[in-house]
């Protein structure tokens, strides 16, 4: 394989050249060597790395829990119990996002149910949410991830 430009990896891996650099910036990806014009060039090793992280993003893993692993991994002789651990941790963590999501689920269903007029001075919605604003205990849970409404489409 021919030495890629971070344009070249970027298309290739059908992410942004940004994404790259914050995995550089991150210690995620090695530093690649520089073209005599001080252009990245990256090499097969960075193209399977980058590979690796962008299939544990797509699992929604952390950047921590991401580390983790690449360490594990440049570490091929190690036990393979402390990648086992790494994964449990992260079902814990989504079975416990699920939960919160079920919960959030039954009080938008619950607020929804009490939307009766036609008219948005009579909406019971807008008065229950109005009622609940000094109420800090109302939500949910503090582990709400921000930005999981985004458009998949543009993940």
């Amino acid at each position: 394989m021919t030495a890629l430009t971070i344009g070249a990896l970027a298309q290739r891996m059908q992410c942004q050249t940004e994404t790259i650099r914050f995995y550089e910036r991150e210690g995620l990806l090695p530093a690649p060597a520089r073209s005599g014009g001080n252009y990245r060039l990256y090499g097969k090793p960075h193209l399977e790395r980058l590979a690796f992280i962008r299939r544990c993003r797509s699992l929604d893993m952390t950047l921590d829990e991401i580390r983790v692993l690449l360490q594990l991994r440049d570490k091929p002789a190690d036990n393979c119990a402390q990648v086992s651990g790494v994964l449990d941790e992260h079902i814990q963590h989504v079975a416990d996002r699920i939960a919160d999501l079920r919960t959030l689920q039954g009080q938008l269903r619950d607020l929804r149910k009490l939307c009766l007029s036609a008219e948005a001075d009579g909406c019971g919605i807008l008065k229950e949410l109005a009622r609940g604003a000094g109420d800090t205990r109302a939500a949910v849970s503090t582990r709400h991830v921000r930005g999981s409404h985004a458009h998949r489409a543009g993940r």
